[in-house]
C-alpha cells in the first residue's frame, strides 16, 4: 500500500523548504495544510514563542477507526545548518544534496513517513486506535521544542520517535542524560611585553584545568568534552577572561552528574591556584530513559519488524533525542531508526528504497496495535 515514488516525490519536496532551527514556519505552514487535508485536526501552540523562534509545534489528531488505543508519533521539523537552499539529487537508488548542504533527511525523513502512512490510512480506511502526530520545532538546539510542548494535550501513554539512524527495526531503547557546562575564568589583564608577571593570563589557567580533566571516552556509559574555547582581546594583552563550554553524557544519570561535579571541581580548584575566578553553570539539557525489552512498545515493535521480514535491533545510544523529553513526561517512546545516513554533513545521505521500508515499518505497528 506504501507508495514509493509518492514517499519520494513528498521528501523531496520536504527537503527543500528551509526550516534551520528557529526557522520553521514555513515548514510548518506547509505541513499544517497538509495535515487538514488528510483530516487530522490541527494546532500549533506556543512553544516558538516561548523560545524565539518563528513557529510552534504542530499537534495533529486522526480519531480512531476501531478499538481507541492511542499512538503517539513524532519526528522534529528543524534541521542544522548548512541547510538552506538544499538541492537534492537521486542516482542509482540513493537521494544526496549537491553538496554544498546537508540533505535534512534528519528529521524530514521521519516526517515523510508519517506524512506517506497517513495518506495510506486514511485513503484505504484502515482500522487504528487513533493517531497523535507532533511535529516539534528546535529539536537540534537542544529538543527546545518537546521541552516546551503542552503535553496535556496529549493521550498517549506511548509512542515513537522517528530520528534515528540505523536501519527499519532499529529501536533505541537506552539514551543518556546530558549535561551542559560553561564556565568563564576571570584573570588580570596587563602588557604582554612591559608588566606580564603583573597579570593573570586566564587562557593558560583554563588549558592548566583542561589538561586535568578525564575526557573523551570515560567508561562505556558515559563520555566527557570541552568542545569551545575562546578568550583574549590582542598579542599585547594577557587575557583576562576565557571562555568554556562542554558537555557531559551518561546512560547512567547518577554517573553523569558525577562527571560535571568533577570537571567543575577542577575548574575551581585549578582557578584558585593561579589567582583566579571562576564563574560556572551547569545543566541537565535532558535525563536518561531506559525500556525493558518487555515494553508494550518494544514489543510491537519487534513484532511489526519480524513481520515484515526486518531484523529488529534493540540499541543503545549516546545521543539525545525528543524521546529523552516524552519518557521524562510519562509517555514511553522508542527511537526508530530511519536509515538516514551521514547526518549532519554534506554527505548526508539515504536510499529511496528506505524511505519507503520506514513507512511500511511505521504502518505495520500502527495495525499491529489494535490487533
Amino acid at each position: 500500500m506504501i507508495n514509493q515514488d509518492r514517499i519520494l516525490a513528498e521528501f523531496l519536496e520536504l527537503v527543500q523548504v528551509d526550516s534551520v532551527s528557529g526557522q520553521e514556519r514555513a515548514l510548518a505552514d506547509l505541513l499544517a495544510t497538509r495535515l487538514r487535508g488528510l483530516g487530522l485536526d490541527v494546532c500549533e501552540d506556543r512553544a516558538g514563542a516561548e523560545t524565539g523562534g518563528e513557529a510552534g509545534n504542530l499537534i495533529a489528531t486522526l480519531p480512531a477507526r476501531g478499538p481507541e488505543r492511542p499512538l503517539l508519533l513524532v519526528a522534529h521539523m528543524d534541521t542544522v545548518e548548512p541547510g538552506r537552499g538544499v538541492r537534492p539529487v537521486v542516482e542509482n537508488g540513493v537521494v544526496r544534496s549537491a553538496g554544498d548542504t546537508i540533505l535534512g533527511g534528519d528529521d524530514k525523513a521521519g516526517i515523510a513517513a508519517i506524512l506517506e502512512v497517513l495518506r495510506v490510512i486514511t485513503e484505504q480506511q484502515l482500522a487504528h486506535g487513533g493517531l497523535e502526530v507532533v511535529f516539534t520545532i528546535g529539536e537540534e538546539i537542544g529538543l527546545l521544542g518537546a521541552k516546551h510542548l503542552d503535553h496535556s494535550r496529549l493521550r498517549s501513554s506511548m509512542g515513537y520517535v522517528l530520528d534515528s539512524n540505523g536501519p527499519a527495526g532499529t529501536i533505541v531503547v537506552q539514551a543518556p542524560t546530558q549535561d551542559k557546562i560553561e564556565a568563564v575564568i576571570r584573570g588580570r589583564a596587563a602588557h604582554a611585553g612591559i608588566n606580564p608577571e603583573e597579570g593573570i593570563n586566564a587562557i593558560a589557567v583554563a588549558a592548566h584545568a583542561v589538561a586535568r580533566m578525564t575526557l573523551g571516552r570515560i567508561d562505556e556509559e558515559t563520555t566527557a568534552n570541552i568542545g569551545v574555547i575562546s578568550g583574549g582581546q590582542a598579542t599585547n594583552i594577557v587575557p583576562d577572561s576565557c571562555r568554556l563550554e562542554g558537555e557531559t553524557r551518561s546512560l547512567d544519570g547518577s554517573k553523569c552528574r558525577a562527571q560535571t561535579a568533577a570537571m567543575v571541581e577542577v575548574l575551581e580548584t585549578t582557578a584558585a591556584q593561579f589567582g583566579a575566578r571562576v564563574e560556572i553553570t551547569t545543566q541537565t539539557l535532558y535525563h536518561e530513559f531506559k525500556l525493558a525489552e518487555s515494553h508494550p512498545a518494544v514489543v510491537l515493535a519487534k513484532r511489526a519488524a519480524e513481520k515484515l521480514g526486518l531484523v529488529p535491533q534493540l540499541v543503545k545510544t549516546g545521543g539525545g533525542s525528543d524521546a529523552n523529553i516524552f519518557n521524562s513526561r510519562g509517555i514511553t517512546c522508542a527511537n526508530l531508526g530511519i536509515a538516514m545516513q551521514k547526518v549532519h554533513t554534506t554527505e548526508e545521505f539515504i536510499r529511496v528504497e528506505d524511505l519507503a521500508t520506514n513507512a511500511r515499518y511505521l504502518l505495520e505497528i500502527i495495525r499491529m496495535v489494535i490487533e
